[in-house]
């Protein structure tokens, strides 16, 4: 199964370690705690709308284009691996 914090998380480091900033970096621009927007990008925390907003503002990335790139990753997985339906 597919843990979608854990692809926010994935898409978001990769998009931060793409321009060359430091978590240090990206948390002060978010406003958010570099241990928080640590555990975010390591699918360890959930992050918010609001939240999530602020650190796509901080990587001047769009939300949108975000959760596009989140949503098609997701849709490749479940392809790979459809979810199993059970009968209760």
């Amino acid at each position: 199964m597919i843990v979608l914090r854990q692809v926010i998380g994935d898409e978001l480091r990769r998009r931060r370690q793409d321009q060359g900033r430091t978590l240090r970096d990206v948390s002060g621009a978010a406003a958010v705690s570099l241990g928080y927007l640590s555990e975010v990008e390591r699918g360890q925390k959930e992050a918010s709308s609001e939240l999530l907003a602020a650190i796509c503002d901080a990587l001047e990335v769009s939300l949108a284009d975000v959760l596009a790139s989140v949503s098609s990753q997701v849709a490749v997985a479940e392809s790979e691996f459809p979810p199993v339906l059970t009968m209760v």
